[in-house]
């Protein structure tokens, strides 16, 4: 009879410090304050009602860094707290009306999405990171375009056409981004480890 040690899950880029529960409490708020901060850099546009923010590259960080549950827990953090009348969505809204509000839904489901393809090892090379940061991209769209086609009594077409096409130069930048940040982390991280031992 043989025995195999069992497979250990690779972790996130978290899991290299505390795991306590005060740390991960610490994280999820902090990831939820890190989204609401960039939600301030909001540039509007006068034919659509999406700005441009700074969100997206905070929630794909945040998934990555964090993994999926923790950063599912933030996302939902941040949107809930801003329903409850925390300021901190674009321009310093807040509440679940409105036609953006999809797209705050889908930041839930963007986190879950990096997050657990970071925990698969996605986030160790540019090329695996960025494409895993579209692939959170396209969740998150997949619940926003079709909320902002409901919100505005519009077809799909026309609600791509408002709430997509405008900002895909803008979203491939902040995944390409993401997705040179976070292999550039973990080098660090391993480095210092190497050096530690």
């Amino acid at each position: 009879m043989s025995t195999t040690a069992p497979l250990t899950r690779p972790g996130v880029l978290v899991d290299t410090i505390s795991a306590s529960t005060t740390a991960n409490v610490a994280l999820v708020v902090g990831a939820a304050a890190f989204v609401g901060a960039l939600a301030q850099i909001s540039i509007h546009l006068s034919f659509t009602p999406v700005p441009v923010t700074g969100q997206t590259l905070g929630v794909l960080l945040a998934g990555a860094a964090l993994g999926w549950r923790r950063a599912s827990l933030s996302m939902a953090l941040y949107v809930l707290a801003g329903v409850a009348g925390v300021p901190w969505f674009a321009g310093h809204a807040s509440g679940a009306a409105g036609a953006t509000f999809g797209y705050l839904l889908g930041f839930v489901a963007a986190g879950a999405v990096t997050g657990a393809l970071a925990a698969r090892r996605h986030d160790r090379t540019v090329a695996r990171a960025a494409a895993s940061m579209i692939a959170g991209e396209a969740a998150l769209y997949a619940i926003a375009l079709p909320w902002l086609a409901l919100s505005l009594h519009v077809g799909l077409a026309r609600a791509i056409s408002l709430g997509f096409v405008p900002f895909v130069i803008g979203d491939l930048i902040k995944a390409l981004l993401a997705g040179l940040t976070l292999p550039a982390a973990w080098r660090v991280v391993e480095r210092s480890s190497s050096e530690n031992n």
